[in-house]
Protein backbone atom coordinates (compact mmCIF):
# COMPACT_ATOMS: atom_id res chain seq x y z
CA UNK A 1 0.00 0.00 0.00
CA UNK A 2 0.93 3.79 -0.87
CA UNK A 3 0.31 7.03 0.95
CA UNK A 4 -0.88 9.98 -0.82
CA UNK A 5 0.22 14.04 -0.43
CA UNK A 6 -1.73 16.30 -1.89
CA UNK A 7 -0.44 20.31 -1.75
CA UNK A 8 -2.49 23.10 -1.41
CA UNK A 9 -0.22 26.29 -2.42
CA UNK A 10 -2.29 29.24 -1.25
CA UNK A 11 -2.11 31.05 1.96
CA UNK A 12 -3.97 34.29 3.33
CA UNK A 13 -0.45 36.06 4.19
CA UNK A 14 3.34 34.81 3.65
CA UNK A 15 5.45 33.71 7.17
CA UNK A 16 9.03 34.79 7.35
CA UNK A 17 10.61 31.28 7.36
CA UNK A 18 8.22 29.40 4.88
CA UNK A 19 10.25 27.94 1.78
CA UNK A 20 7.73 25.82 1.24
CA UNK A 21 5.53 25.80 -2.94
CA UNK A 22 2.70 28.90 -1.71
CA UNK A 23 1.31 32.05 -3.73
CA UNK A 24 -1.46 34.53 -1.82
CA UNK A 25 -4.82 33.14 -2.47
CA UNK A 26 -6.39 36.18 -3.84
CA UNK A 27 -6.70 36.47 -7.22
CA UNK A 28 -5.81 33.09 -8.03
CA UNK A 29 -6.89 30.74 -10.39
CA UNK A 30 -8.15 28.26 -7.04
CA UNK A 31 -11.44 26.61 -8.66
CA UNK A 32 -9.13 26.14 -11.82
CA UNK A 33 -6.60 24.60 -9.57
CA UNK A 34 -9.22 22.42 -7.68
CA UNK A 35 -10.15 20.97 -10.61
CA UNK A 36 -6.73 20.47 -12.39
CA UNK A 37 -5.57 18.65 -9.02
CA UNK A 38 -8.74 15.99 -9.45
CA UNK A 39 -7.33 15.59 -12.80
CA UNK A 40 -3.95 14.58 -11.82
CA UNK A 41 -4.81 12.36 -9.24
CA UNK A 42 -7.22 10.12 -12.17
CA UNK A 43 -4.30 10.54 -14.11
CA UNK A 44 -2.27 9.04 -11.16
CA UNK A 45 -3.94 6.55 -10.60
CA UNK A 46 -4.79 5.12 -13.67
CA UNK A 47 -1.16 4.62 -14.26
CA UNK A 48 -0.60 3.19 -10.64
CA UNK A 49 -3.44 0.77 -11.20
CA UNK A 50 -5.81 2.36 -8.37
CA UNK A 51 -3.45 0.87 -5.14
CA UNK A 52 -5.04 1.08 -1.83
CA UNK A 53 -3.93 4.11 0.37
CA UNK A 54 -2.56 3.48 3.88
CA UNK A 55 -2.78 7.12 4.65
CA UNK A 56 -4.27 10.62 2.82
CA UNK A 57 -1.92 14.23 4.25
CA UNK A 58 -3.14 17.45 2.54
CA UNK A 59 -0.76 20.02 3.47
CA UNK A 60 0.21 23.43 2.05
CA UNK A 61 0.63 26.54 2.13
CA UNK A 62 -2.66 26.54 3.97
CA UNK A 63 -5.39 24.01 3.05
CA UNK A 64 -7.67 25.86 5.21
CA UNK A 65 -7.33 28.80 3.42
CA UNK A 66 -9.89 27.68 1.30
CA UNK A 67 -13.41 28.15 1.55
CA UNK A 68 -15.51 26.05 3.14
CA UNK A 69 -17.18 25.15 -0.39
CA UNK A 70 -13.98 24.71 -1.76
CA UNK A 71 -12.75 22.45 1.17
CA UNK A 72 -15.88 20.23 0.32
CA UNK A 73 -14.64 20.34 -3.68
CA UNK A 74 -11.78 19.14 -2.89
CA UNK A 75 -12.65 16.27 -0.27
CA UNK A 76 -15.50 14.88 -2.66
CA UNK A 77 -12.57 14.74 -5.33
CA UNK A 78 -10.45 12.62 -3.23
CA UNK A 79 -13.19 10.34 -2.42
CA UNK A 80 -14.32 9.96 -6.03
CA UNK A 81 -10.90 9.62 -7.19
CA UNK A 82 -8.37 8.36 -4.10
CA UNK A 83 -11.64 6.34 -3.22
CA UNK A 84 -9.80 5.78 0.83
CA UNK A 85 -11.17 2.56 1.99
CA UNK A 86 -10.72 0.50 5.33
CA UNK A 87 -7.26 0.55 4.62
CA UNK A 88 -6.97 3.93 5.07
CA UNK A 89 -5.23 4.63 8.98
CA UNK A 90 -5.38 8.23 8.65
CA UNK A 91 -6.62 10.94 6.72
CA UNK A 92 -4.92 14.74 7.85
CA UNK A 93 -5.20 17.80 6.69
CA UNK A 94 -2.94 20.96 8.25
CA UNK A 95 -5.10 24.26 8.99
CA UNK A 96 -4.14 27.67 10.68
CA UNK A 97 -5.72 28.49 13.90
CA UNK A 98 -6.99 31.60 12.57
CA UNK A 99 -9.12 30.56 9.73
CA UNK A 100 -10.32 27.30 10.79
CA UNK A 101 -14.60 28.30 11.45
CA UNK A 102 -16.94 25.48 12.93
CA UNK A 103 -18.21 25.56 9.41
CA UNK A 104 -14.93 24.31 8.17
CA UNK A 105 -14.37 22.15 10.99
CA UNK A 106 -17.58 20.13 9.88
CA UNK A 107 -16.64 20.21 6.28
CA UNK A 108 -13.58 18.04 7.11
CA UNK A 109 -15.29 16.40 10.18
CA UNK A 110 -18.17 14.36 7.22
CA UNK A 111 -15.18 13.68 5.12
CA UNK A 112 -13.66 11.12 7.33
CA UNK A 113 -10.65 13.88 8.20
CA UNK A 114 -9.03 12.38 11.46
CA UNK A 115 -6.31 14.40 12.47
CA UNK A 116 -5.73 17.81 12.10
CA UNK A 117 -2.47 19.44 12.57
CA UNK A 118 -2.15 23.07 13.75
CA UNK A 119 0.52 25.37 12.37
CA UNK A 120 0.59 27.04 16.11
CA UNK A 121 4.90 28.01 16.24
CA UNK A 122 4.56 29.92 19.16
CA UNK A 123 1.91 31.34 22.20
CA UNK A 124 4.25 34.21 22.53
CA UNK A 125 2.01 36.65 20.23
CA UNK A 126 4.98 39.38 20.12
CA UNK A 127 7.45 36.51 18.83
CA UNK A 128 4.21 35.27 16.03
CA UNK A 129 4.55 38.68 15.01
CA UNK A 130 7.73 38.94 14.29
CA UNK A 131 7.90 35.24 12.39
CA UNK A 132 5.04 36.71 10.02
CA UNK A 133 2.35 34.66 11.94
CA UNK A 134 -1.11 36.85 12.11
CA UNK A 135 -3.06 34.88 14.64
CA UNK A 136 -2.71 35.15 18.44
CA UNK A 137 -2.63 32.72 21.63
CA UNK A 138 -6.06 33.42 21.88
CA UNK A 139 -6.91 32.22 18.24
CA UNK A 140 -5.27 28.81 18.98
CA UNK A 141 -6.98 28.22 21.85
CA UNK A 142 -10.82 28.88 20.58
CA UNK A 143 -9.83 27.08 17.51
CA UNK A 144 -8.70 23.77 19.14
CA UNK A 145 -11.79 24.69 21.68
CA UNK A 146 -14.05 23.94 18.25
CA UNK A 147 -11.57 21.26 16.60
CA UNK A 148 -13.27 19.30 19.86
CA UNK A 149 -16.78 20.30 19.72
CA UNK A 150 -16.31 19.27 15.89
CA UNK A 151 -15.08 16.15 17.04
CA UNK A 152 -11.82 15.80 16.59
CA UNK A 153 -9.66 13.11 18.81
CA UNK A 154 -6.24 13.44 16.93
CA UNK A 155 -4.80 16.91 17.26
CA UNK A 156 -0.97 17.58 16.42
CA UNK A 157 0.01 21.14 17.78
CA UNK A 158 3.58 22.29 15.76
CA UNK A 159 5.94 24.12 17.39
CA UNK A 160 9.25 26.20 16.76
CA UNK A 161 12.44 26.66 18.32
CA UNK A 162 15.65 28.87 17.52
CA UNK A 163 13.58 31.95 16.78
CA UNK A 164 14.79 35.22 16.39
CA UNK A 165 14.82 37.00 19.69
CA UNK A 166 13.63 33.80 21.11
CA UNK A 167 14.63 33.21 24.91
CA UNK A 168 14.64 29.58 26.70
CA UNK A 169 12.40 31.35 29.54
CA UNK A 170 9.97 32.24 25.70
CA UNK A 171 10.25 28.54 25.00
CA UNK A 172 9.02 26.91 28.18
CA UNK A 173 6.17 29.01 28.68
CA UNK A 174 5.14 28.21 24.81
CA UNK A 175 5.85 24.26 25.71
CA UNK A 176 3.72 24.78 28.88
CA UNK A 177 0.65 26.39 27.47
CA UNK A 178 1.25 24.03 24.85
CA UNK A 179 0.98 20.78 26.69
CA UNK A 180 -1.87 22.03 28.86
CA UNK A 181 -4.46 21.85 25.85
CA UNK A 182 -3.60 17.97 26.25
CA UNK A 183 -3.20 17.58 22.15
CA UNK A 184 -2.21 13.95 20.98
CA UNK A 185 0.80 15.10 19.18
CA UNK A 186 3.63 17.47 19.09
CA UNK A 187 6.07 18.77 16.53
CA UNK A 188 8.52 20.40 17.80
CA UNK A 189 11.27 21.78 14.57
CA UNK A 190 14.18 24.03 14.94
CA UNK A 191 14.54 27.29 12.94
CA UNK A 192 16.22 26.81 9.53
CA UNK A 193 16.61 29.67 7.37
CA UNK A 194 16.06 28.60 3.83
CA UNK A 195 17.40 30.60 0.80
CA UNK A 196 13.71 32.84 -1.28
CA UNK A 197 12.82 33.69 2.62
CA UNK A 198 11.98 36.73 4.14
CA UNK A 199 14.45 35.56 6.96
CA UNK A 200 17.05 34.62 4.29
CA UNK A 201 17.13 38.40 2.97
CA UNK A 202 17.08 40.17 6.83
CA UNK A 203 19.91 37.73 7.39
CA UNK A 204 22.32 38.76 4.37
CA UNK A 205 21.34 42.42 5.75
CA UNK A 206 23.13 41.17 9.17
CA UNK A 207 19.27 42.37 10.48
CA UNK A 208 18.32 38.45 11.75
CA UNK A 209 19.30 37.70 15.43
CA UNK A 210 18.96 34.41 15.98
CA UNK A 211 20.11 31.99 19.02
CA UNK A 212 23.22 31.07 19.82
CA UNK A 213 23.90 27.50 18.96
CA UNK A 214 24.62 26.42 22.30
CA UNK A 215 21.17 28.12 23.28
CA UNK A 216 19.48 26.29 20.59
CA UNK A 217 20.82 23.02 21.99
CA UNK A 218 19.73 23.97 25.23
CA UNK A 219 16.42 24.54 23.66
CA UNK A 220 16.50 20.93 22.49
CA UNK A 221 16.81 19.73 25.33
CA UNK A 222 14.58 21.64 27.09
CA UNK A 223 11.91 20.45 24.33
CA UNK A 224 12.79 16.36 24.79
CA UNK A 225 12.93 17.00 29.04
CA UNK A 226 9.36 18.67 28.91
CA UNK A 227 7.72 16.40 26.37
CA UNK A 228 9.28 13.02 28.42
CA UNK A 229 8.12 15.23 31.57
CA UNK A 230 4.45 15.11 30.26
CA UNK A 231 4.31 11.34 29.31
CA UNK A 232 4.60 12.63 25.82
CA UNK A 233 7.13 9.84 24.02
CA UNK A 234 9.74 10.66 21.67
CA UNK A 235 9.32 8.79 18.16
CA UNK A 236 11.01 10.48 15.91
CA UNK A 237 14.13 13.56 16.41
CA UNK A 238 11.18 16.65 16.05
CA UNK A 239 7.77 15.04 17.01
CA UNK A 240 6.54 13.44 20.21
CA UNK A 241 2.86 11.99 20.67
CA UNK A 242 0.88 9.96 23.23
CA UNK A 243 1.16 6.08 22.73
CA UNK A 244 -0.67 5.96 19.55
CA UNK A 245 -1.27 8.86 18.15
CA UNK A 246 2.26 8.89 15.89
CA UNK A 247 1.77 10.25 12.59
CA UNK A 248 1.57 7.16 10.32
CA UNK A 249 1.57 9.65 7.09
CA UNK A 250 5.17 11.10 8.34
CA UNK A 251 6.54 7.72 9.35
CA UNK A 252 6.14 6.47 5.40
CA UNK A 253 8.65 9.06 4.65
CA UNK A 254 10.62 8.25 7.43
CA UNK A 255 10.31 4.69 6.98
CA UNK A 256 11.57 5.28 3.10
CA UNK A 257 8.12 3.88 1.45
CA UNK A 258 6.19 5.09 -1.36
CA UNK A 259 4.11 8.01 -1.59
CA UNK A 260 1.98 9.83 -4.62
CA UNK A 261 2.63 13.51 -4.57
CA UNK A 262 -0.33 15.36 -6.20
CA UNK A 263 -0.47 19.29 -6.76
CA UNK A 264 1.59 21.75 -7.54
CA UNK A 265 5.35 21.97 -6.17
CA UNK A 266 4.57 18.32 -4.62
CA UNK A 267 7.27 15.34 -4.24
CA UNK A 268 5.92 11.97 -5.09
CA UNK A 269 8.09 8.77 -4.43
CA UNK A 270 6.28 5.79 -6.91
CA UNK A 271 7.62 2.70 -8.03
CA UNK A 272 11.09 3.67 -7.29
CA UNK A 273 11.46 6.93 -8.76
CA UNK A 274 11.03 10.40 -7.16
CA UNK A 275 8.79 12.93 -9.28
CA UNK A 276 9.06 16.97 -8.52
CA UNK A 277 5.67 18.77 -9.90
CA UNK A 278 6.10 22.04 -11.17
CA UNK A 279 5.42 24.70 -8.78
CA UNK A 280 4.12 27.81 -10.30
CA UNK A 281 -0.12 27.40 -10.47
CA UNK A 282 -0.32 28.61 -13.94
CA UNK A 283 2.52 26.17 -15.37
CA UNK A 284 0.93 23.51 -13.29
CA UNK A 285 -2.16 23.74 -14.65
CA UNK A 286 -1.25 24.04 -18.01
CA UNK A 287 0.55 21.05 -17.74
CA UNK A 288 -2.01 19.06 -16.41
CA UNK A 289 -4.48 20.27 -19.63
CA UNK A 290 -1.78 19.21 -21.74
CA UNK A 291 -0.76 15.51 -20.55
CA UNK A 292 -2.13 15.47 -17.19
CA UNK A 293 0.87 14.64 -15.41
CA UNK A 294 2.68 18.05 -14.24
CA UNK A 295 5.93 16.34 -13.70
CA UNK A 296 9.51 18.60 -13.84
CA UNK A 297 11.70 16.04 -12.86
CA UNK A 298 11.49 12.56 -12.60
CA UNK A 299 14.76 10.75 -10.99
CA UNK A 300 15.02 6.95 -11.04
CA UNK A 301 16.64 6.13 -7.36
CA UNK A 302 19.89 4.01 -7.77
CA UNK A 303 20.09 0.98 -5.24
CA UNK A 304 23.13 2.99 -3.52
CA UNK A 305 20.63 5.58 -2.82
CA UNK A 306 17.65 3.65 -1.61
CA UNK A 307 20.17 2.73 0.90
CA UNK A 308 21.75 5.58 1.72
CA UNK A 309 17.79 6.87 2.11
CA UNK A 310 17.17 4.33 4.21
CA UNK A 311 19.68 5.36 6.46
CA UNK A 312 19.68 8.78 7.12
CA UNK A 313 15.44 8.88 7.13
CA UNK A 314 15.45 5.65 9.00
CA UNK A 315 17.80 7.08 12.06
CA UNK A 316 15.27 10.13 12.03
CA UNK A 317 13.10 7.59 14.33
CA UNK A 318 13.97 6.89 17.96
CA UNK A 319 13.59 3.06 16.85
CA UNK A 320 16.20 3.45 14.42
CA UNK A 321 16.90 1.38 11.41
CA UNK A 322 15.69 -2.63 11.88
CA UNK A 323 18.41 -4.52 10.74
CA UNK A 324 16.12 -7.17 10.10
CA UNK A 325 13.87 -5.09 7.73
CA UNK A 326 17.33 -3.38 6.36
CA UNK A 327 18.25 -7.22 4.76
CA UNK A 328 14.60 -7.91 3.66
CA UNK A 329 14.26 -4.68 1.59
CA UNK A 330 18.78 -5.17 0.11
CA UNK A 331 19.57 -8.68 1.04
CA UNK A 332 23.10 -7.50 1.95
CA UNK A 333 23.46 -7.28 5.89
CA UNK A 334 23.59 -3.70 7.32
CA UNK A 335 26.73 -3.97 9.43
CA UNK A 336 28.62 -5.61 6.22
CA UNK A 337 28.20 -2.24 4.53
CA UNK A 338 28.61 0.25 6.86
CA UNK A 339 31.21 -1.59 8.60
CA UNK A 340 33.53 1.16 9.08
CA UNK A 341 31.11 4.08 9.17
CA UNK A 342 28.88 2.61 12.46
CA UNK A 343 32.72 2.08 14.33
CA UNK A 344 33.33 5.51 13.93
CA UNK A 345 29.79 6.60 15.11
CA UNK A 346 29.59 4.39 17.75
CA UNK A 347 33.44 5.61 18.94
CA UNK A 348 32.58 9.18 18.99
CA UNK A 349 28.88 7.91 21.15
CA UNK A 350 26.42 8.99 18.15
CA UNK A 351 24.70 5.68 17.18
CA UNK A 352 24.01 2.63 19.17
CA UNK A 353 24.52 -0.40 17.04
CA UNK A 354 22.60 -3.51 18.80
CA UNK A 355 21.49 -6.72 17.13
CA UNK A 356 18.66 -5.37 16.32
CA UNK A 357 19.11 -1.66 14.94
CA UNK A 358 21.10 0.73 14.57
CA UNK A 359 19.74 4.22 16.45
CA UNK A 360 20.73 7.20 17.80
CA UNK A 361 22.46 7.99 21.09
CA UNK A 362 21.09 11.37 23.30
CA UNK A 363 24.09 13.19 21.70
CA UNK A 364 23.30 11.80 18.25
CA UNK A 365 20.17 13.46 18.14
CA UNK A 366 21.62 16.64 18.92
CA UNK A 367 24.65 15.99 16.22
CA UNK A 368 21.86 14.34 14.01
CA UNK A 369 23.23 16.22 10.29
CA UNK A 370 26.55 14.90 11.07
CA UNK A 371 25.00 11.28 11.60
CA UNK A 372 22.90 11.36 8.67
CA UNK A 373 26.10 12.83 6.28
CA UNK A 374 28.15 9.71 7.24
CA UNK A 375 26.26 7.55 4.92
CA UNK A 376 26.42 9.68 1.80
CA UNK A 377 28.27 8.46 -0.39
CA UNK A 378 29.95 5.36 1.41
CA UNK A 379 28.63 3.16 -1.52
Amino acid sequence: MKSAYIHIPFCEHICHYCDFNKFFIQSQPVDEYLRSLEKEMVHSMEANGHPELKTIFIGGGTPTSLSAGQLERLLDSIHTVLKPSESLVEFAVEANPDDLSSEKLNVLKAAGVDRLSFGVQTFEDELLKKIGRVHEQKDVFASFERAREAGFENISLDLMFGLPGQTVHHLDASLDTALSLGAEHYSVYSLIVEPKTVFYNLMKKGRLHLPQQEQEAEMYELVMNKMTGAGIHQYEISNFAKKGFESRHNLTYWSNEEYFGFGAGAHGYINGKRTVNAGPVKHYIDLIDKSGCPYKEIHQVTRNEQIEEEMFLGLRKTAGVSKERFFEKYGTPLDDLFADVLRTLEEKGLVFNTEKSVCLTHDGKLLGNEVFQAFLGEL
